[in-house]
C-alpha cells in the first residue's frame, strides 16, 4: 500500500493543521445557501461534552421553535449521537419529511440519506435557522450553539495523545488525514512543516477563490 498525500501539514506546538485551512478561501453567503450546511450531510454537527449538558439543559425553552421530526430525533436518540468516526454528533432526522419554502439543493422534502437535517433546526421563510441560536439572541440563556457550527467548515479533532488536527471539512485528503491521526497518532504523520516554511513557499503562489454552486 503506497503512502498516502495529505498536503503540507502545519505544526504548532500540539496543534496539526491542514493546509486547505490556509489555502482554500470561504465565506459563508447566506442569501444563496440559506443554511443548508444544517441539512445536506451525513451526519450531525460535531459537540464538545460539555455542549451536550447545554443542549439538554435549555431544551425546554427552544424545543417549541424545532419541528415535530426535530423533537422526535431529540426525544429518542437523546441530545447527541456517535458518528462512523466515533465523535459526538447533533442528533439528525431519519424520517422524510416535507419543509414548506424548501431548503437549496432540495425539493423539499428532507430527512433521507444525505439530507438528514439537524434535530435542532428551524425552518422559516425558505431559511434554515438554528432554534438553540434563536433563543440565545432572544436573551432566554447564555449559550448560542455548538462551537463547530461557528467553525464550519474547519472541523478539530482531538486525537491520541491530546494532539488537535484542524482540517478543512470536505476534502479527501483530511478525511484520510483524521483517520490516520485518530488510528496511528500524530507521529504517523512525517510531513511537517513549520508555521514561518509553510508561509515562505506559498507567498508567491496566487490563490484562487472557488465558486460557491448552490
Amino acid at each position: 500500500m503506497g503512502r498516502e498525500d495529505f498536503g503540507t501539514i502545519i505544526q504548532i506546538g500540539d496543534i496539526l493543521v491542514s493546509e486547505e485551512v490556509v489555502t482554500e478561501y470561504f465565506a459563508c453567503d447566506y442569501e444563496k445557501c440559506r443554511g443548508c450546511c444544517c441539512v445536506h450531510g451525513d451526519s450531525g454537527a460535531p459537540l464538545r461534552e460539555e455542549e451536550t449538558e447545554e443542549l439538554e439543559k435549555h431544551y425546554p425553552v427552544y424545543s417549541s421553535l424545532m419541528t415535530p421530526e426535530g423533537r422526535e430525533a431529540a426525544e429518542s436518540q437523546g441530545f447527541f449521537e456517535i458518528d462512523r468516526e466515533g465523535d459526538l454528533v447533533t442528533p439528525v432526522v431519519r424520517k422524510t419529511h416535507f419543509v414548506e419554502g424548501g431548503v437549496p439543493g432540495t425539493s423539499g422534502y428532507i430527512g433521507t440519506p444525505g439530507l438528514e437535517d439537524c434535530a435542532f433546526c428551524l425552518f422559516e421563510n425558505g431559511n434554515v435557522l438554528c432554534s438553540v441560536e434563536r433563543c440565545f439572541f432572544q436573551g432566554k440563556y447564555k449559550f448560542r450553539k455548538p462551537v463547530s457550527c461557528w467553525l464550519y467548515p474547519i472541523r478539530v479533532h482531538v486525537c491520541r495523545e491530546g494532539a488537535r488536527l484542524s482540517t478543512c471539512t470536505g476534502g479527501q485528503s483530511a478525511r484520510m488525514l483524521s483517520r490516520r491521526v485518530k488510528e496511528k497518532g500524530p507521529a504517523s504523520i512525517s510531513s511537517f512543516a513549520s508555521p514561518l516554511s509553510f508561509y515562505t513557499a506559498k507567498s508567491s503562489t496566487r490563490l484562487s477563490r472557488p465558486q460557491l454552486t448552490i
